[in-house]
């Protein structure tokens, strides 16, 4: 069967053209301090409006008329604007609560202010000239607009400064090493960072290159590691509320082996880039340690937390307030109070996790709950509550991720959340009526478990309450004071919305409904929620089916599996998005297109689905894929089985590729990006937690750890269909090695197959991805469409979208 593709229709949902399409989809509400109010920013086929919103009087009002505020800003800027084009960016509210500010550019040409600055560094600077920005002040009650002609320089972010909740001291890393500095410096290192009176202050000397006290610079080549040698960078430490103390985490990786990407395409020479890579199995691992430095006694203190054999170490920080985002000074504070801080020690299979805090005053280390199992374990931020005397705390112990009730000095108090359900994360603590807000899926009857929803249960134990019911995946913003949250809903085939309701889950009043006017005048149609049984012909897996716009259904259409196995998430959309390019727009070449979940996969369902795939990491979900097919072709008659194709990136390429393998007479073509197709060289925090890896004490008390595990190139000779390899020549993350060990192995076998490397791309093909979606879209319609007529050399999709300048 020959079928030419559908260039043309899948050309017409490119992301450039998606842009113009589909604009807000949810209401992102920015909370303010003084009050319940709220302002937000939504764009629609007719330009952008903001409003702000007062719960308490039900209303929605524009902050401004965009008409007459253009007007005015026309007279001082000089540039014309209209109200359904103004360039207003960075617009916060003042303290006063009734006063904007934000910033206008215009075309104005000025001297740079820090020019003379510039030309002292860089003799060689030119570019002395920069877009004026014009500053300006709205009151919204008296409606006047004020131009602010000499605004205050704001501090420059610099991303070395991690600074203290009161200001006065500032903390990073220099030459591996930790430094201060006192306000009065830094705002000289804001003027000018290269500035010699600066004074700073040494606090540690023992600092090395992989055992650094701050100052990661994954990512840098030699040359730019070289030209960055002598900067100030960023530490993460966190701050005691009262600015007196801090803490940090420390990793050794002196011992861990080296791994290396070159940079072929730099100019003038290719470089190289070397960086730390533990891998699973290996002896050679970093090893983390918890410092404590106070101000006070000016002392650094190692602090003896060791528990388990290559642990690791998570500091917690204090969440910030919904009202703090438009803060321009976020200062970063340790969980807990100025006398002790919470964390986590974790064993290196995972199956142990201790929360602990320190208690500075007696100096030692003090355990309040001890998770253990016989899989991996994972684990949430606790919340402190009721003056530091209590914690809630997240567990999935019976099988289900659940909020747990205990004292800080680790008396269980209360199971908070129970069922087969998954609790996801804490909302909001109403400490005073002892209340929690949080979100959980799977709770609803005759829904997608997956929705998630806003619940509240007391503290003190009782029923659950659901604050925003509907079938439809929610996402929600509540106020600091947790009386009103925003909710924002939708499911991959309605349009999104939002609303306002209060803390009883009574609806105040809709907002907002998404403009997706031109997106279906473009011929878009919605996608397709569907629910099959998995290989064991139990358990209910649920996927999304996407068809060509112009679909047929008289007619044959191959099908494409998207896949991406987990276990941290499923590639499955549940609410309507932006994200198309491997699925929806895949589709329009002239494919039906599925995604799927599998046993193993989402973590948001119970620990027995999540943890599935525990030591069977290579093919724990393909029978699930390729029953997915069966089913489905069984329901409709449109869907050939015959020509199955599967396609997936990172995950989803190791994935694609083994099912190519494993089921090599049902699986007839892939496209197999960026794939980790070779577990036991990826990194060890992910292969070893996913897969298992053992402890073994040995006769003399050593502690070693082994780790097996099956690969892709083991299966090489099974290879039937048409594979296409992809990966980008600087993957730090997923090192090409992967990729060029399966293409050995294949050469080996003496298969063909195809392969494109992508030149200076990461693990995400970066300005190449739109490259990467046509040649993905050639290699389908050619071997599952039969549409053998070479497409031209050209990419005219993208070449005609291009002005033609030169």
């Amino acid at each position: 069967m020959h079928t030419k593709g559908n260039y043309e229709l899948a050309a017409k949902f490119s992301p450039e053209k998606l842009r113009k399409m589909i604009f807000t989809t949810d209401v992102d509400a920015h909370w303010l301090k003084k009050s319940d109010r709220f302002w937000y920013m939504y764009e629609t086929s007719n330009g952008k409006k903001w409003y702000i919103v007062n719960p308490a009087t039900r209303t929605k009002t524009p902050l401004f008329d965009n008409d007459r505020l253009a007007a005015e800003i026309t007279k001082v800027v000089k540039d014309p604007f209209d109200g359904q084009n103004l360039g207003i960016t960075n617009l916060k509210f003042l303290e006063d609560e009734n006063t904007i500010e934000f910033k206008i550019k215009s075309t104005q040409d000025v001297v740079k202010k820090d020019w003379e600055e510039i030309k002292a560094k860089n003799r060689n600077a030119r570019d002395s000239i920069e877009k004026k920005t014009f500053v300006f002040r709205y009151n919204i009650n008296s409606q006047t607009l004020t131009e602010i002609a000499d605004p205050e320089e704001e501090a420059k972010r610099l991303a070395w400064a991690n600074i203290s909740p009161d200001s006065s001291k500032v903390v990073f890393s220099k030459h591996e090493n930790l430094f201060w500095m006192d306000k009065e410096n830094f705002l000289k290192a804001v003027k000018d960072e290269k500035d010699s009176t600066i004074v700073e202050h040494q606090l540690t000397t023992d600092g090395e290159k992989d055992y650094s006290y701050g100052g990661w610079g994954r990512g840098e080549d030699n040359v730019e590691e070289e030209k960055n040698k002598d900067n100030r960078k960023r530490a993460g430490v966190l701050w005691s509320a009262d600015s007196k103390q801090f803490v940090l985490t420390r990793s050794d990786a002196r011992h861990v082996k080296d791994l290396w990407v070159l940079h072929n395409t730099r100019n003038p020479r290719p470089t190289l880039e070397t960086y730390k890579y533990a891998m699973p199995g290996e002896k050679e691992q970093p090893t983390a340690e918890l410092y404590h430095y106070s101000f006070e006694s000016k002392e650094m203190s190692k602090l003896d937390v060791a528990t388990f054999k290559d642990q690791t170490i998570g500091l917690w920080s204090e969440s910030l307030p919904a009202s703090s985002r438009d803060e321009d000074f976020k200062p970063v504070k340790w969980l807990g109070n100025n006398d002790f801080f919470y964390f986590s020690i974790t064993s290196r299979d995972l199956k142990r996790i201790d929360i602990a805090r320190w208690n500075i005053k007696e100096g030692k280390k003090e355990v309040i709950i001890e998770e253990r199992s016989n899989t991996y374990i994972d684990i949430n931020k606790p919340e402190i509550i009721n003056n530091g005397t209590e914690m809630i705390h997240w567990s999935e112990r019976d099988g289900w991720a659940h909020f747990y009730l205990y004292g800080t000095d680790g008396t269980f108090k209360k199971q908070l959340t129970s069922g087969p359900f998954h609790s996801e994360s804490i909302v909001r603590v109403d400490e005073r009526n002892r209340l929690l807000y949080f979100t959980a899926n799977g709770k609803e009857a005759g829904e997608d478990p997956y929705y998630e929803h806003l619940y509240k249960v007391s503290l003190n134990g009782g029923a659950i309450t659901l604050l925003n019911p509907g079938d439809f995946n929610h996402s929600v913003s509540m106020n600091d004071r947790a009386t009103f949250f925003v909710n924002n809903y939708s499911r991959v085939n309605t349009i999104p919305a939002s609303a306002l309701y209060d803390a009883n889950g009574r609806k105040v009043m809709d907002l907002e409904e998404a403009d997706l006017s031109n997106l279906f005048a473009a011929g878009y149609k919605f996608p397709e929620p569907f629910k099959v049984k998995a290989d064991d012909g139990i358990t209910d897996l649920y996927g999304v089916m996407y068809k060509p716009f112009d679909f047929d259904s008289t007619k044959k259409y191959p099908i494409i599996e998207y896949v991406y196995p987990g276990p941290q998430t499923e590639a499955v959309n549940k609410s309507f998005g932006r994200g198309m390019d491997r699925v929806d727009r895949l589709a329009q070449f002239g494919f039906i297109v599925v995604t799927i979940g599998n046993r193993g996969g989402h973590p948001a369902r119970s620990k027995w689905y999540h943890n599935y795939g525990y030591g069977n990491l290579r093919d724990y979900g393909l029978a699930d894929k390729k029953v997915t097919v069966e089913q489905l072709a069984d329901r409709h008659s449109f869907i050939d089985k015959s020509r199955v194709g599967i396609h997936g990136h990172s995950g989803g390429g190791f994935m694609s590729t083994a099912a190519m393998l494993v089921y090599p007479d049902f699986f007839k073509v892939a496209v197999s990006s960026a794939g980790n197709h070779e577990n036991n060289i990826y990194n060890r925090w992910w292969s070893e937690k996913h897969h298992g890896v053992k402890e073994v004490i040995t006769p003399k008390g050593d502690t070693t750890f082994l780790y097996q595990i099956e690969k892709n190139p083991d299966l090489a000779k099974n290879l039937k269909g048409r594979l296409l390899l992809v990966t980008g020549d600087v993957d730090n993350n997923v090192h090409p090695a992967h990729t060029i060990r399966m293409a050995d192995a294949l050469i080996k076998a003496n298969k063909r197959f195809d392969f494109i490397i992508l030149p200076g791309q990461r693990h995400g093909f970066g300005n190449m991805t739109e490259y990467f979606f046509w040649r993905m879209g050639d290699y389908f319609v050619q071997h599952l469409l039969g549409d053998n007529t070479p497409p031209p050399v050209d990419m005219l999709e993208v070449q005609r979208e291009k002005a033609m300048t030169k």
